[in-house]
């Protein structure tokens, strides 16, 4: 299940057919985890000095970074199509990696809105934000029915083995939810306000409901999980995290869409909010413990790593939305300190994707 495609040497790579033949949809994560770390530094707030121009650099990585792997993708669907369908239709491992893609739109588009505006003008960022979260959204309704239809009926896959990357494409749509209140006061139309405001309430509850059915069997599969997808414990924080802020930006767009329901949805934000909040930390305890002890194994690294930074950021944007909600500086210090560790990995883990690009260990299909 988790031996790897054979490494490729780095003058194979320099050939641009060894580049793009395994470039899977698992090289969003590398997106997704930058775009994080701007959006969870404009979570925090203004409150460091530089914070904001080091966060609108780190967006601008992101986008480039999009641009960049959605081209790969491009020349690997046209280029290889038949090894790309062959991967999607029958390799499971692979499958769950298209709900990579649509969160890596999103997380590009809630930068572009929050601080595009910077490089952009304010204008041009509320449309190409538009255009990135309305892509995502459509894009992560499509892999939520896809990818399980497709390991129930075609890959047979036995969900008393689930391991958590099966969370990737059901957790898309609450990523929709989070990042598309933000557009609301943008809408001139109320109507389409108070649409938009219920359609991020139903993929919230699409993305929500398909998590909690699955949530089970991904941690009792967990003590299972081979060395090297012992990083991808750290995606279990990932609807946690997203649900949490998810309600956050739905009460605070319900201000903007359904002023009448903006109160109850503010309570339901918080007292939903702050007992999954605190699950998350806890399983950020057991994550982190047994990948230090992974690491002290000699654990290799693989883009596997970088369930590192996204699932982290989740939390510190939903941490910052409690705080906004309830005022207390506790979850503000929590945020910041989340978001501490969220640099720290994210720096360690572009640093090894980097060296790994270099010499060419990373132009492989994903561990099956």
């Amino acid at each position: 299940m988790t031996a790897p495609d054979p490494v490729i040497p780095l003058g194979a790579v320099r050939r641009p057919s060894a580049v793009f033949r395994h470039f899977g949809p698992n090289w969003y994560a590398c997106v997704m985890g930058t775009a994080i770390v701007a959006n969870g530094a404009y979570a925090l707030g203004p409150g460091l000095p530089g914070l904001r121009a080091g966060a609108v650099v780190i967006w601008a990585l992101s986008a480039v970074l999009l641009a960049a792997v959605t081209g790969a993708r491009a020349v690997h669907l046209t280029r290889h199509h038949g090894e790309a369908r062959r991967r999607l239709l029958d390799d499971p491992a692979t499958a769950v990696f298209y709900g990579c893609p649509p969160m890596a739109f999103l997380a590009v588009s809630y930068g572009t809105l929050t601080l595009g505006p910077d490089v952009l003008g304010a204008s041009a960022a509320v449309r190409v934000a538009a255009a990135l979260w309305a892509t995502g959204a459509v894009y992560s309704l499509a892999v939520v029915f896809a990818v399980p239809y497709l390991l129930i009926t075609r890959h047979a896959a036995r969900v008393s083995a689930a391991p958590p990357t099966w969370l990737l494409p059901v957790v898309a749509p609450v990523v929709a939810a989070a990042l598309g209140p933000p557009l609301i006061p943008h809408l001139r139309s109320a109507h389409l306000r108070e649409a938009l405001l219920f359609a991020c309430q139903g993929m919230f509850g699409v993305g929500l409901l398909a998590t909690l059915a699955l949530l089970p069997v991904v941690i009792a599969s967990a003590a299972r999980l081979p060395r090297p997808l012992t990083p991808s414990l750290f995606l279990v924080l990932g609807p946690l995290g997203q649900s949490t802020t998810a309600l956050a930006q739905l009460a605070e767009g319900a201000v903007h869409a359904a002023p009448r329901y903006a109160a109850a949805m503010e309570i339901l934000a918080v007292l939903y909010g702050i007992p999954v909040l605190g699950f998350a930390l806890l399983w950020l305890l057991i994550a982190g413990t047994a990948n230090v002890r992974a690491l002290r194994d000699g654990m290799p690294f693989t883009m596997t790593w970088w369930a590192f930074t996204f699932p982290v950021g989740t939390c510190v944007t939903g941490a910052a939305g409690l705080a906004r909600h309830t005022g207390h500086a506790a979850l503000t210090a929590l945020a910041a300190a989340l978001y501490l560790l969220l640099l720290a990995a994210w720096t360690t883990v572009a640093l090894r994707t980097v060296r790994g690009v270099w010499t060419g260990r990373l132009f492989e299909a994903p561990a099956r």
